[in-house]
């Protein structure tokens, strides 16, 4: 069993790292393709940046879910986020809530403005805008070190917010010189100045960004730290942080085996048991059997080669009440299933030992 819980540890971090660098590369597929620069730079400049957008007013709220919509030859653009509605510029709330109006509005960004024109109906809207990109921005852009600025990735700047103010915001906290596939994921995903400042706070200081924009993506949140050291686990490692988020290595399920009596399982042993489906109903329910404290290991490899609860009940019907975990195991791994038990009864081996039927099964006497 050691050498099984040995290799979930390596190979849960292999594929942490493999899945946080595709995830963040998913991510930023949308957004510029700095290679592309030159193609974009010989637009037209009767050639606007026009797209679709669509407003739905959140009742209740200052909120509204705003999405821009555009294709163009680099594929597909896109932003879907919640927007105050003091940002939809020259948009009165009369308007959003009317019976149908027409509406012109403005939608402002350091990289840009988008005009919006449209129709408003009972708290939700739709229409097209016109990019008007902001005239100092590429230059601005270009003194922090981002020469490649071009019109279509300023207007994809614009649409995830991404500005000056941003990029040196990330410098003052030692993210300085990123890429802009950097900037993009690290917006898209929320893992910005806010979420590096509450990393610091609980330790984590100078992540990489790769690192910062997975456990955006997994939930990896200051609450969820401070819910694990309270049970014990302080400062776990971030790839192990990721990795219980992606398993769903929760907080109740660690409080559930504290209070059957496991103290402390290692992060990679709670990892392997959410991994295979060890759930605080499943031990619980061993216990009921008279399987008290099973160790991690063998519940791991009970639920690996499929030993249930209801597999367990069904080898007691049959008169065998003290089966080891060992054996229920083998049992399921060499297929004796209460079938071939009953079978073998009803060829007169009534007595039978869980081992001998085992070894019965190896040799096909079912046969």
């Amino acid at each position: 069993m050691n050498n099984t819980t040995g290799f979930f540890r390596y190979g849960i971090r292999a594929v942490i790292v493999v899945l946080a660098a595709l995830l963040c590369y998913a991510s930023i597929a949308s957004t510029t393709a700095q290679s592309s620069g030159q193609r974009s730079a010989q637009r037209s400049g009767q050639d606007s940046i026009t797209g679709q957008w669509i407003i739905e007013m959140k009742p209740g709220t200052d909120l509204a879910y705003v999405s821009i919509n555009r294709r163009s030859e680099r594929g597909h653009h896109s932003s879907s986020t919640d927007f105050r509605r003091d940002m939809l510029r020259g948009l009165s709330d009369a308007q959003a809530s009317s019976n149908g109006a027409a509406v012109s509005f403005q939608i402002v960004r350091e990289a840009g403005t988008l005009n919006c024109e449209g129709w408003f109906k009972n708290g939700q809207g739709s229409g097209t805008f016109t990019f008007a990109p902001s005239p100092g921005f590429a230059a601005e852009m270009r003194s922090l070190g981002y020469d490649r600025i071009d019109e279509e990735t300023q207007f994809s700047m614009a649409l995830h917010d991404i500005g000056v103010r941003f990029v040196r915001e990330l410098g003052s906290l030692g993210y300085d010189h990123l890429s802009t596939d950097n900037l993009f994921a690290m917006r898209i995903h929320g893992a910005g100045p806010e979420f590096i400042r509450a990393m610091n706070a609980e330790g984590y200081t100078q992540i990489p960004v790769d690192n910062l924009v997975a456990m955006r993506i997994h939930g990896v949140r200051p609450e969820f730290i401070n819910e694990m050291k309270s049970l014990g686990y302080d400062h776990p490692p971030i790839d192990q942080l990721v990795a219980m988020r992606i398993h769903g290595v929760s907080t109740e399920f660690v409080k559930g085996l504290v209070d059957a009596g496991y103290e402390r399982p290692s992060l990679d042993q709670l990892v392997a048991m959410r991994i295979h489906g060890v759930k605080n109903e499943f031990i619980n329910g061993l216990k009921e059997l008279g399987y008290d404290h099973v160790p991690i290991d063998q519940l791991v490899a009970m639920r690996i080669h499929g030993v249930s609860t209801d597999f367990v009940k069904d080898v007691k019907a049959l008169g065998y009440d003290h089966v080891s975990t060992d054996q229920l195991i083998a049992m399921r791994i060499h297929g004796v299933s209460t079938a071939f038990i009953q079978k073998m009864k009803s060829r007169g081996f009534n007595d039978a030992s869980i081992d001998q039927l085992i070894d019965m099964k190896i040799h096909g006497m079912d046969k």
